[in-house]
């Protein structure tokens, strides 16, 4: 089920705790896609507090925003870019996104294979995905005060193997939220040192959200056609032009 746009809204943009999540996982998604001029970028889900690097090089940008969490007008004080979606039907032609990224968006679909087909359609040759969810190891997950304790929280291998059945090859991976999911004035200054001490031992320390890059297979079409026909000649041809054979003699001759 998703989260309400304003609850979303609410807390990335009016807490202290959503502004220090935002900026962590914006940071890992600008580190792994440096900002490049041309490119169209889109995200799925609530992805726009991590498209804002991208506004001014991109060729595009557009935020998809699922029906069921509702819609808000994105960026403040410029051209909306978002727009109002289904899940299993993007308003976007096929193979036209250079990266994508998805943010409370496939954990919380009801049709978690719709979306990831649909991501798959609209992603362009050498296109990149970043699908990011909530880490079941991590201390976010258990906590309903954010919006990543809504919905099912992934472990990196079901996320891996959800992706691959879907088309997808996964890349690269990494995690971010290291701090904790407080309040508390000391964990706020002090997230920033945990997301570069989560980052150096993430495997000894679990972070709140898992983050994946993935590509798009595309398989070598099958050989068939005219080309298949003349690599496969009839035979009702041959033999011709050859001598006829003689008859066998008999014993009366």
């Amino acid at each position: 089920m998703h989260l309400d746009v304003l609850d979303l809204r609410n807390f990335y943009y009016r807490t202290q705790l959503g502004r220090v999540a935002q900026r962590a996982i914006r940071d890992q998604v600008v580190k792994l896609w440096p900002v490049q001029a041309g490119q169209t970028v889109a995200g799925f889900g609530f992805a726009v507090p991590l498209l804002r690097p991208y506004l001014t090089e991109a060729r595009r940008v557009i935020g998809l925003m699922p029906g069921p969490q509702g819609v808000m007008p994105w960026p403040a004080g410029l051209e909306n870019v978002s727009v109002l979606c289904e899940e299993e039907h993007w308003p976007i032609s096929t193979g036209f996104i250079d990266r994508l990224v998805l943010m409370h968006g496939l954990e919380t679909s009801e049709h978690p294979s719709e979306v990831l087909q649909e991501a798959h359609r609209v992603l362009g040759p050498g296109g990149k995905a970043m699908f990011i969810v909530p880490n079941r190891s991590g201390l976010w997950s258990r906590r309903d005060g954010t919006p990543f304790g809504f919905g099912r929280p992934y472990s990196m291998s079901q996320l891996e193997t959800q992706l691959k059945r879907h088309g997808f090859t996964p890349e690269r991976t990494c995690a971010a939220l290291f701090s904790p999911p407080a309040q508390g004035r000391f964990w706020l200054r002090t997230a920033d040192y945990w997301e570069g001490f989560g980052r150096r031992f993430g495997p000894w320390l679990a972070g709140g959200v898992l983050m994946v890059e993935a590509s798009k297979q595309v398989y070598a079409p099958t050989r068939g056609g005219l080309g298949a026909v003349v690599r496969r000649p009839l035979r009702v041809l041959e033999g011709v032009g050859k001598g006829v054979p003689e008859p066998a003699m008999t014993q009366g001759d």
